[in-house]
C-alpha cells in the first residue's frame, strides 16, 4: 500500500521533474498533501529503497532511486505505473478474498466489485476506464519482457502470425521488430481492437492488422503461427484444450504455436512468484499456472508436436509447438 499510495499521489513524477532533492514540506506542498502524512510516507518509501534521503543541515531531502526512477514514473519507457495502478484498483481488492476464493475454487471479482463473472472478460472489462486501466498493464509488462519471449526461440520462419489475444498489441510489436519480414494480426474481442487501435497502436505500424473476434466462439483465420501470451492460465484445462485444438486445426501444416506463460517447477516448489501469480488467477479468473509438463500435455492433446520449452530466466518462459 506504501508503493500504492507514492505512485497515485504522483511522489516519484513530482520528484522526478523537480530534477533536485526536496524536503517534504515542499512536496506535500507540490502534491497538495498533508505535511505529516507525505513525511512518513517518504521515510517509508526510504525503508523500501524506493527514495534516498539525504540530510543537509538536520533536514531530510528525498530523490528518486534508480530503480524507482526507471520504473516507478510514468514517462519512462520502462514504466510500472499502469502495471502498480491495476494492482492497487483491482487485484489487491480481489486479495481481499483469498481465504474465500480458497474456500470457493472461484474467483472473488462479485464480492470486490459486485460484478457477476460468469463472462470473465466482461468482468475484466467492466467499464471502458478498466479495460485501458488493464490494457496499459499488459503494455507495460510486454514492453519490458517482450523481446525475451519471442526471441526464446527463432521464429523467422513463421512469416503470417496471429497473436489471439494480443490486447495492446507489445508482443506483437515486439515480433515484427524482431523479426523484419513477418505480418503479426492481433485478434481480440472489437472494443479491446477499437482501444487498441486509439491508444497504443499506430496506423504506422504497417506490419501489424486486427482481427475482431472471440476465439473460443469466432472462427480462427489460418496462419503459420499462432502466439497465445499469458492465455492459457486465465482459463480451466478444459476450455485451454477447447481453444488449442481449435487453433490446431486452424494452423497451416508446418506451422506452430508459442505459448508464453510464466512457468512453474515440476514439483511446484517455485518459483515464488509463479506460485503467487497461480494464487492470483485464483481471485481472478478460472486458470492457473502450470508447469511446462501440463502445457506439453495441454498442446500434444490437442494434436502438436515436436514441443520444446525454453526458460528465458526472466518472469515469462515460452513453450513452442508444431502442427
Amino acid at each position: 500500500q506504501t508503493l500504492f499510495a507514492a505512485c497515485e499521489l504522483g511522489v516519484f513524477d513530482f520528484l522526478l521533474v523537480s530534477k533536485q532533492s526536496m524536503s517534504s514540506a515542499d512536496i506535500a506542498k507540490g502534491l497538495k498533501t498533508s505535511v505529516d502524512g507525505m513525511e512518513r510516507l517518504l521515510m517509508a518509501c526510504v525503508g523500501l529503497k524506493l527514495l534516498h534521503a539525504n540530510i543537509q543541515n538536520g533536514e531530510a531531502l528525498y530523490s528518486n532511486t534508480e530503480l524507482s526512477r526507471i520504473y516507478l514514473t510514468r514517462t519512462s519507457p520502462k514504466s510500472l505505473f499502469h502495471s502498480i495502478q491495476y494492482n492497487s484498483q483491482t487485484i489487491y481488492l480481489c486479495w481481499h478474498y483469498l481465504a474465500d476464493a480458497v474456500r470457493d475454487g472461484k474467483n472473488q471479482y462479485e464480492k470486490a466489485f459486485g460484478v457477476s463473472s460468469a463472462d470473465l472478460f466482461e468482468a475484466l472489462y467492466r467499464s471502458d476506464e478498466e479495460m485501458i486501466t488493464f490494457m496499459k498493464l499488459m503494455n507495460s509488462v510486454w514492453n519490458i519482457c517482450g523481446k525475451d519471449v519471442v526471441t526464446a526461440f527463432d521464429l523467422s520462419p513463421f512469416q503470417s502470425i496471429y497473436d489471439l489475444g494480443g490486447c495492446s498489441g507489445a508482443v506483437a510489436k515486439q515480433c515484427v521488430f524482431a523479426y523484419p519480414e513477418s505480418m503479426v494480426t492481433i485478434f481480440d474481442l472489437p472494443k479491446v481492437v477499437q482501444m487498441a487501435k486509439e491508444h497504443f497502436v499506430s496506423s504506422d505500424e504497417r506490419r501489424i492488422s486486427f482481427h475482431e473476434g472471440d476465439f473460443f466462439r469466432d472462427p480462427i483465420p489460418a496462419s503459420d503461427l499462432y502466439i497465445l501470451a499469458r492465455i492459457l492460465h486465465d482459463w480451466t484445462d478444459e476450455k485451454c484444450l477447447e481453444l488449442l485444438t481449435k487453433v490446431n486445426k486452424a494452423c497451416k501444416p508446418g506451422g506452430g504455436l508459442l505459448l508464453i506463460e510464466a512457468l512453474l517447477n515440476e514439483d511446484k516448489s517455485g518459483p515464488l512468484t509463479t506460485q503467487l501469480y497461480s494464487l492470483n488467477m485464483l481471485v481472478q479468473t478460472e486458470g492457473r499456472e502450470r508447469s511446462p509438463s501440463e502445457y506439453i500435455h495441454l498442446m500434444g492433446a490437442a494434436g502438436f508436436t515436436d514441443i520444446q520449452v525454453k526458460r528465458t530466466g526472466k518472469l515469462y518462459d515460452a513453450v513452442l509447438g508444431r502442427k
